[in-house]
């Protein structure tokens, strides 16, 4: 007999939802609670919920500075217990991070014990360290206790925290904040405080000021690791300006000169949020790979303070060039973003710029000074209260004490006696009978005397504005003196400077180890390069239909020029063509050149020579190699040609006189002073055709004579004396050639 299978109960009731509606709505939930509760900082105390909630869980653990230092699994336990229902370790991260001063700038917890370095190794577990606040903390968190903020039922509802801290402590862009949130992130570094406190007394004096203004007084920002920011002041004020932009920091250096002659790179101070020994790492592999050729070696000397040092390949190396090519490939150099995305009222998540983000914190210093001073005030009426009272029970003491002694219910009888209220009948019955001396009397009415004076004070300072900013602006001013720039704090650590302009072409080359290599075109256009120079290219393979077109020696520094038929020269690095054992890339990859174009002539840039440039139709003029050198991929137009006519001939003028010679086999030799040098154009006519065009120019020495290979590579020569007939002048249509000149109509002469 089978299992009998019962059927499932039916629920009460079931609800239709569109998938899509449900998570939409779920997806916002998360959304929402990630920017709130745990991406984004307030702008008003700079802190992240859970950095909040460790300050205030260490404030009620008494863990001020000065105190003695509690084990952070304490710290942590009572913090996730009460307030943080999150992992134990993410809360323990957050408090290191609070404590490393390679991290803060003005750290937040004073720790004890292995809180992590700047290599990146991780701190000790937290049963080993200890914490207790620092002065920072203790400004953040002053008036806590007299109302100075709101607060909250915590996550159980069996305790309360607070929103928002008082927040004495320009936090916010002192220390900064990153943050990835959903659909936005926020990145801000850190600031110095003196500066931000002096920008924010400006603030309060004109407070429409914008953001551009202040930069008199914070120049950008102050690392805790130092370092260099090279941006300029309009990009620095740019991005104040609008809360977006980044910032390029670059390590501190400086030469360390050696013996006989010899000198080191020290490197003192590294870019913020870079792990020292990851930086090293890469620098190393950077060596194996032959990508840094101007340095030698590189080594940690670092004890307490931060000490790279790198030595150049030799002591001939410009330190300043050598330095560069480490900032272009290693985060010596690292750009930083900003991106001032913080929550404005603890609510709505907005990028601000520097002035509203100042005037943020200044009206939230201005909601906790009225605050306490509402607190003091309810404080002192109630004391008022209580001492009015007393001095009632002092003028009539011995009716006051027949109503307690033969009173079942004395606090009744009191208010009823002296028109007393609730509050003053009990502090009565509560008095000591030590405080019935005649003393007290006096102590009483002077008590009360100095407290209607501070009252008249406070009522004072909550009707005036202008007396309150006066009051926050002696706040702020007190923070600037704990932290200014005399302080061993507060002292700036990052300084500016413009990035040195250096010859970038210089510093490409720089870059490229200098290594012999030979450069083969194959006949369809595809080049490549190989180790060494190779003198037997019998072996090379090519792809099918294909064969060798032409080869020649060259070093991976070299710069090469590729002439067209369209008239174009072209650059061409060989440290970037492709090597290896492969066919090689078609050279169309690296310059745009027309489908219709084809190549002319290729070689090594020289620099300095000069060069007779040729078109089909006979036209052509001397151009300075120097002239002929683009920096696009589109290349440089130097002779001007238009379709069908097109550039056909190349070579070197070494010499005073000019061979040219036509498709239709005639020759012509006249003096080069003939042709005309410029470094763009259609030339002056060189020979003159019935029909077909150029075929072939050489330039040669008279007094050497002309000398030619046939198509068996041998070499031929005729003297100036032989070549009577043929010489003439430019534009002449010349005659058939020399016996024995070859049938390919060519000098046979290619440019070394």
């Amino acid at each position: 007999m089978g299992k009998r299978l019962i059927p499932p109960e039916e629920p009460a009731e079931i609800h239709e939802v569109p998938l899509r509606e449900a998570l939409e709505e779920r997806y916002l939930a998360y959304a929402l609670s990630t920017i709130m509760h745990r991406a984004l900082p307030d702008a008003r105390d700079g802190l992240k919920p859970v950095h909040r909630r460790i300050l205030y869980g260490m404030r009620l653990l008494r863990l001020d500075p000065g105190t003695a230092f509690k084990k952070s699994a304490k710290i942590v336990g009572d913090v996730m217990g009460s307030f943080h229902p999150h992992g134990d370790q993410a809360i323990y991260d957050a408090m290191v991070r609070l404590a490393q001063d390679f991290s803060s700038r003005y750290p937040l917890v004073d720790g004890q014990g292995n809180f992590g370095n700047i290599d990146g190794d991780n701190p000790a577990a937290y049963r080993y360290t200890e914490a207790r606040m620092t002065d920072v903390a203790r400004l953040l968190l002053e008036g806590i206790d007299e109302d100075g903020v709101e607060f909250r039922p915590n996550y159980d509802g069996q305790s309360k925290e607070p929103v928002v801290l008082p927040g004495g402590f320009p936090n916010l862009l002192a220390n900064g904040a990153q943050g990835i949130a959903v659909g936005m992130a926020t990145s801000i570094p850190p600031h110095n405080a003196a500066e931000l406190c002096d920008a924010a007394l400006h603030l309060i004096e004109k407070p429409d000021a914008k953001s551009k203004a202040l930069l008199k007084w914070v120049k950008g920002p102050d690392f805790p690791t130092g370092g260099i920011c090279i941006d300029s002041k309009q990009a620095i004020a740019e991005a104040y300006s609008t809360g977006r932009g980044s910032f390029r920091v670059r390590a501190r250096w400086e030469q360390e000169e050696g013996t006989r002659g010899t000198w080191v790179v020290v490197v003192t101070e590294i870019p913020f949020l870079v792990q020292k020994s990851r930086l090293v790492e890469k620098i190393a592999e950077l060596l194996d790979q032959k990508k840094l050729p101007l340095v030698g070696d590189i080594r940690d000397e670092s004890a307490e303070d931060v000490r790279l040092v790198i030595e150049p390949k030799s002591k001939n190396v410009d330190p300043a060039v050598m330095m560069e090519s480490l900032f272009r490939l290693t985060e010596l150099e690292n750009k930083i973003p900003l991106n001032l995305n913080v929550l404005i009222k603890g609510r709505v998540p907005k990028v601000v710029g520097l002035a509203e983000c100042l005037r943020e914190w200044l009206d939230h210093l201005r909601d906790v000074l009225i605050r306490r001073t509402n607190h003091r005030k309810a404080e002192i009426e109630r004391r008022l209260e209580i001492l009015g009272g007393l001095l009632i029970a002092y003028l009539n003491i011995d009716e006051v004490i027949r109503i307690i002694r033969n009173e079942d219910e004395p606090k009744p009888a009191l208010i009823k006696a002296f028109k007393l209220t609730e509050l003053q009948a009990e502090a009565i019955l509560n008095m000591r009978l030590r405080s019935l001396r005649k003393l007290e009397e006096m102590e009483i009415r002077t008590e009360d005397k100095d407290l209607r004076k501070e009252l008249k004070g406070i009522e004072g300072l909550l009707a005036s504005e202008p007396e309150q900013w006066k009051k926050v602006a002696e706040q702020v001013g007190k923070v600037r003196d704990m932290f200014g720039p005399k302080t061993p704090l507060g002292k700036r650590r990052t300084t500016f400077a413009d990035a040195p302009e250096h010859d970038l072409a210089a510093m490409e080359e720089a870059l490229v180890e200098r290594e012999p290599v030979t450069v083969v075109v194959s006949d369809k256009g595809w080049i490549r390069t190989m180790k060494g120079h190779v003198e037997d290219l019998s072996g090379l393979t090519f792809k099918q239909d294909d064969k060798l077109g032409l080869a020649f020696f060259a070093e991976t520094t070299s710069k090469l020029l590729l002439f067209a038929t369209n008239g174009k020269f072209y650059s061409l690095d060989v440290a970037k063509l492709p090597g290896g054992r492969g066919h090689g890339e078609p050279i169309r990859l690296f310059i745009d050149l027309e489908q219709e174009a084809a190549p002319v002539a290729l070689f090594v840039y020289k620099g300095g020579r000069k060069f007779l440039v040729a078109s089909h139709e006979g036209q052509g003029f001397v151009v300075n190699e120097d002239d002929c050198v683009g920096t696009t991929k589109k290349g440089k137009q130097v002779l001007n040609v238009d379709m069908p006519n097109e550039a056909c001939a190349i070579t070197e003028v070494l010499g005073n006189t000019v061979a040219v010679i036509g498709e239709n086999r005639k020759m012509l030799v006249f003096p080069l002073d003939q042709v005309s040098e410029m470094a763009r154009g259609r030339g002056t006519r060189l020979q003159k055709y019935k029909d077909g065009g150029l075929s072939d120019i050489a330039v040669f020495d008279a007094k050497a004579g002309l000398t030619w290979k046939d198509s068996a590579g041998r070499e031929f020569s005729a003297t100036m004396k032989e070549l009577a007939e043929w010489q003439g002048s430019r534009g002449d249509a010349g005659r058939l050639p020399p016996k024995g000149f070859p049938k390919s109509n060519k000098f046979g002469k290619v440019i070394g």
